[in-house]
Parts: C-alpha cells; structure tokens; sequence
C-alpha cells in the first residue's frame, strides 16, 4: 500500500537526487514563506504551491530538471503536476524537505 502511494506521488527510491542536483537541477520547495523560514535546502528556490501562477513559473527554467518539495510531500506532488501541466517534461517529487535534505548529503 506505502509503494502504491509513493508511486502515485511521484515519490520513487531509484530516483538519484545527487546526481540531478549535480547536473544542475533546480529544487523548488514549495511551502509557506514561514515554513522556508524554519528551515529549507541551501539554493533552492520558494514558491509557495499556491503562488505557482505563470508569473511565478517563468522564474523556472524548462531546460533544468525541477526537484520538489515541501513538509511531508502532498503539495511537492500537486506541484510536479503543475508543471507538468505547464509544460516542464523533467520534474521530479522530492517529497519532504529534510528528507530529500539527507539524500542530497
């Protein structure tokens, strides 16, 4: 049941977010400003999920990979489907900050 959720929320083990993040990949949390405050990944970029308009997306580049996140991994999931939907084709769902975090170190 945990595996069927994860796969329906893009959020998939074999995903190498090392590598993407050193090929150049973009990490877009998109919590509150608050929550970013408390603590976020160095670099990434905040768009709160409900900021993400088309002014907001243009500041994204559909060249890069994107890598999402935010508290638990619900809204990083509705923001890969937004770009998505937007036309980004390399989006990835990170899921929780702190979790993608340790990945990343």
């Amino acid at each position: 049941m945990i595996q069927l959720l994860k796969k329906l929320f893009g959020m998939t083990n074999n995903t190498d977010f090392r590598q993407l993040v050193a090929d150049g990949a973009t990490i877009l949390d998109v919590r509150t400003q608050d929550e970013y405050r408390t603590g976020h990944i160095q670099g990434s970029i905040n768009i709160p999920v409900q900021s993400l308009t088309a002014a907001n997306i243009a500041r994204l580049s559909k060249n890069k990979p994107i890598i999402t996140c935010c508290a638990s991994g619900m809204r990083s999931a509705s923001a890969k489907n937004i770009l998505i939907s937007q036309g980004f084709t390399e989006v990835y769902n990170g899921g929780g900050w702190s979790g993608l975090q340790s990945k990343l170190n």
